[in-house]
């Protein structure tokens, strides 16, 4: 009888005991404040979306900071273009929702074959865009992964810098983040055949992929003769020549234009030809 009694006395202790611990955690827990919570749970849903991104790129790019973070307030001021896709408003990278213009160091085919430096052309437009209307604003959409923000911009008359650049032909409706969003525009800028549609490319996208090493291609500097006009040019110079009223044949034109720091003020239009009535 005294054994069964001292074994029942040891069970209710080993009860007490696991209650007690029980009711201890349950106490710890609800010490816990609720935000700190909603983090953790936060942070472990957004690296579960991130790992099954890396297998599935359609998805949305999540960022914790857009969960649970409050976006930044619009930008405005004067900006500092950066590339053809990219501009600097008081010390903060933007990058342009939707569109994907060329690379600072990429080229591409002009009309007449002629490589050109594409990349910086985008980002000479773009310069000119954003000075006949200032200041600009941007309103937050996302971050990227780099941690960039990402933004829509308008000049001060209410013009979409991103529509603008893709209308003509100065960058590329990039679908996989704008949802063809820009996809009027770029038709009408490849019928038209103006900004990059005027000759042969490389998307930026694939161009970046294919100099993911990060090495820069062998490519000349603006105002650099390439070998294809060194044979066709004919001994041009820069100087002292600076009209169509000036140009004797349409390749002379296209040398000028490509080669010549002033050279785009032969291209009036933007569309990549030179003097349009010789070429």
């Amino acid at each position: 009888m005294g054994l069964d009694r001292s074994r029942h006395d040891n069970q209710s202790d080993q009860w007490r005991k696991r209650t007690g611990a029980w009711r201890s955690r349950a106490l710890r827990w609800a010490s816990v404040p609720r935000r700190l919570i909603f983090v953790t749970v936060a942070a472990a849903g957004a690296l579960a979306a991130q790992t099954a991104m890396k297998h599935n790129d359609s998805l949305p790019e999540i960022n914790l900071q857009n969960l649970i973070g409050p976006n930044p307030q619009p930008i405005t001021g004067v900006a500092s273009v950066i590339d053809g896709d990219t501009i600097e408003v008081h010390g903060q990278r933007i990058r342009f929702n939707g569109i994907d213009a060329p690379e600072s160091h990429q080229y591409c085919d002009d009309a007449k074959g002629f490589e050109y430096p594409c990349g910086r052309r985008s980002a000479e437009a773009l310069d000119s865009f954003l000075a006949a209307s200032r200041p600009v604003q941007c309103t937050f959409v996302t971050w990227d992964r780099y941690h960039r923000y990402v933004g829509d911009c308008r000049r001060a008359d209410g013009a979409s810098v991103a529509a603008w650049m893709v209308g003509h032909g100065q960058a590329l409706d990039w679908p996989r983040y704008s949802h063809g969003a820009f996809a009027a525009q770029q038709g009408e800028s490849q019928a038209a055949k103006v900004g990059l549609w005027v000759g042969n490319f490389q998307a930026p996208w694939d161009w970046r992929a294919s100099h993911a090493d990060g090495a820069a291609p062998l490519r000349q500097p603006l105002g650099a003769v390439s070998r294809k006009l060194i044979a066709q040019s004919g001994g041009y110079s820069c100087e002292p020549r600076r009209y169509c009223s000036q140009m004797s044949s349409c390749d002379e034109a296209q040398w000028y234009l490509h080669n010549c720091s002033w050279g785009r003020k032969l291209d009036r239009d933007g569309d990549g030809v030179a003097c349009e009535t010789l070429c």
